[in-house]
């Protein structure tokens, strides 16, 4: 009998390491696959279109938003996030997992309209350790950063909407942690 696949929803504060995270799960999991989120925030160095993000611009947005075409949507830092519905529906009609890594304000929507997900938050060991990797990563202003860091310590009241935290300390350990979420998830009875 095949199984509905499952959709992971996974958020962070920014520089808690989500991404790295979410890409190093999907490579080291048959079966799983990464959601893709639109955005009108340019690239950053590196990113790749229709790979990280696929990168549209505002108007563009705001008319799929319209024809109500995302799972969830937010605006965050003046630029739009959105989780396209088609892509998503269609893996896990065939049996696929997902995982869908989106902040906090996103994953509430998804929470509110019920969507049959696992909510899994990824925590940074400390603030002044989230404060480090964001100064690390030579992305934002210090405006930017301090912003960044009112917004993750909001981010945090909402552990309890979570099924699952996982604290990223080290890497290989939250990796793991992660893997063994999704493990123990694809075995729970009732998910066929």
């Amino acid at each position: 009998m095949k199984r509905k696949g499952i959709l992971f929803i996974i958020s962070a504060p920014s520089g808690s390491g989500k991404t790295t995270l979410c890409n190093k799960l999907v490579d080291s999991l048959k079966d799983l696959n990464r959601s893709i989120s639109m955005t009108t925030r340019p690239p950053r160095s590196g990113e790749r279109d229709g790979i990280d993000y696929i990168f549209i611009e505002k108007e563009e947005f705001l008319k799929r938003k319209k024809k109500n075409e995302f799972l969830e949507w937010a605006r965050v830092f003046d630029e739009y996030y959105g989780t396209p519905k088609k892509y998503i529906t269609h893996l896990i009609s065939k049996g696929q997992d997902v995982v869908l890594s989106i902040d906090v304000q996103g994953a509430m929507k998804t929470r509110k309209l019920k969507t049959r997900a696992v909510y899994i938050f990824i925590m940074p060991p400390s603030m002044s350790q989230l404060k480090e990797r964001l100064i690390s990563r030579s992305t934002d202003t210090k405006k930017a950063i301090a912003k960044r860091l009112g917004i993750a310590k909001k981010e945090l009241s909402y552990l309890s909407k979570y099924d699952y935290v996982v604290v990223n300390d080290v890497l290989a350990s939250a990796l793991e942690n992660l893997r063994s979420i999704v493990i123990a998830e694809r075995c729970r009875t009732g998910r066929r």
